[in-house]
């Protein structure tokens, strides 16, 4: 594949960043574009390996090993590299509906298992995949393809984030009618409401969006199932719905102090913000105040303290930075990761390696220090007079192996105080809101998912399946796709007798 000595002839190359102390003044996307030839040449380090582990999309340890969508990465690759990119975007789509979203914000399993990192740099397979998906847009190579027959049968999907998408696109693509639900304002879910707009700008997904509806789905937005859509109308009106709410119950953290005023979710913060971004009104003076603080909650001039880690905690650093805050601190329980892989880390298992993303990339540019305390959890909250959170009291914790689990102990007198005026849980979520499974009656599990085998996708009721997070439980954008793609598969053998989706 590619160039069979190229993995030794040539280093590893990723695009380059715009300036922090430029892309802090805006909320423009920050990656820079590479140049053709110098893709091709990335290209060129995809080696012959024989047993390619980069698509194999294994769970190993409880983390994704390769891509969960199976993407055919060497083929692709080899593309690239012999100057074929509308071959190698043909290849893309085979596997991925929406490469540009995954080129942009997927942590990238597959370089984790990318063999040419077995023993140095993995190939920069996001980076092509960007490239890819971005020339055939450029090119004018993706166009709305309607599906040349309907079949006549209705599917209902509800939620429109990455799994509602995706499983939209592919059942549309077997020409049934799809009518996509969401009760937010605007089209993406998680894409559009809780990613940043550096991290992908919303005209991105809305140029997907605007695709899917030229070929033929249907978007009703403001409208939430189960409330403004009775779920009786639902089973009458539709053949089969798919449930693609997402995992949405966010994880709190009931400390003394947790009730004050300016504590608050992580989503709420982010999705505020990005409401903000998108509303023609949010330059006229009043807008926070029309809109209520809980919609619109602002780190301007604030010392604030991050609780969590992961992507969420990172895009709360990157957004507190552009809102101009005072000072950041975000705190991390676990242990600082290896600067390189343990033994009991082997590849192809994802490499649990220290890190710095772009968020905590800017803060280090600004103050010369990553913004993470390790070995670090909350004890309490302490507020002012007014109620207003104005401390975070924190204590170190050491990780010991108890009973073959380990588990966090605190370290007497190393108690430390935080200034905060803003606090923003970063924990993760718990699970599905329970209000729309509970209207449809679906079952769910002992983590509160829709019940769903993997596979099959159908829940207790005949016609609805689940998919995405809300069967899962929290995970990363590109298993989102997969279920999606995956549902509609099961969805349409179901309506059909069999199918032709992939």
């Amino acid at each position: 594949m590619a160039k069979p000595t190229g993995f030794m002839e040539y280093s590893r190359q990723t695009p380059q960043d715009r300036p922090v102390q430029e892309r802090l003044q805006d909320w423009d996307e920050f990656h820079l574009p590479m140049l053709a030839q110098d893709l091709q040449t990335q290209a060129a380090r995809c080696m012959d390996c024989g047993i390619p582990f980069c698509h194999t999309g294994q769970i190993i340890n409880g983390m994704a090993a390769g891509c969960p969508i199976n993407n055919l990465i060497p083929e692709w690759n080899d593309l690239v590299y012999r100057g074929q990119w509308r071959l190698a975007l043909e290849r893309l789509h085979q596997t991925n509906n929406f490469p540009e979203f995954t080129g942009r914000v997927c942590p990238a399993p597959c370089e984790g298992s990318c063999t040419a990192g077995r023993m140095g740099e993995p190939v920069s397979i996001k980076s092509i995949e960007y490239a890819i998906v971005e020339r055939g847009f450029a090119e004018g190579w993706i166009t709305p393809e309607p599906p040349p027959f309907r079949t006549g049968k209705k599917v209902a999907v509800i939620g429109s984030g990455p799994a509602g998408l995706a499983c939209a696109a592919q059942l549309n693509r077997a020409g049934h009618l799809v009518t996509v639900y969401e009760r937010a304002n605007q089209i993406g879910g998680l894409l559009t409401y809780g990613i940043p707009n550096m991290k992908l700008d919303k005209a991105v997904v809305q140029r997907r969006v605007d695709l899917l509806a030229a070929e033929g789905v249907t978007f009703l937005t403001g409208v939430e199932v189960g409330k403004d859509k009775p779920t009786e109308d639902l089973r009458e009106e539709f053949d089969a719905i798919v449930l693609c709410g997402g995992a949405t119950q966010p994880r709190d953290l009931p400390l003394e102090g947790r009730g004050l005023k300016g504590i608050h979710f992580a989503m709420q913060f982010l999705q505020g913000n990005t409401r903000r971004l998108l509303s023609p009104d949010a330059a006229k003076v009043g807008w926070e105040e029309r809109n209520g603080y809980g919609d619109f909650i602002h780190a301007q001039g604030r010392d604030v303290v991050i609780i969590g880690g992961g992507d969420t905690g990172t895009d709360c650093v990157a957004t507190s930075l552009r809102q101009g805050c005072k000072s950041l601190t975000q705190l991390e329980i676990l242990p600082r990761p290896p600067q390189t892989r343990t033994p009991e880390n082997p590849w192809p298992e994802w490499p649990k390696t220290y890190k710095l993303d772009y968020g905590q990339e800017e803060h280090l540019a600004l103050y010369g220090a990553d913004p993470r305390q390790y070995s670090l959890t909350a004890k309490r909250f302490v507020g002012d007079e007014n109620g207003w959170v104005k401390e975070v009291h924190t204590v170190e914790v050491e990780w010991r192996n108890e009973n073959g689990r380990l588990s966090p102990r605190e370290i007497p007198g190393s108690e430390r105080i935080y200034p905060a005026q803003l606090v923003l849980l970063a924990l993760g979520f718990l699970g599905p809101e329970e209000s729309l499974l509970h209207a449809l009656h679906v079952q769910q599990d002992e983590r509160g998912n829709a019940r769903a085998a993997a596979g099959k996708y159908l829940t207790n009721l005949a016609g609805v399946f689940a998919a995405g997070d809300m069967r899962r439980g929290q995970s990363l954008v590109v298993w989102a796709i997969a279920e999606g793609r995956g549902a509609a598969r099961e969805c349409d053998r179901y309506l059909m007798g069999n199918t032709q989706l992939p």
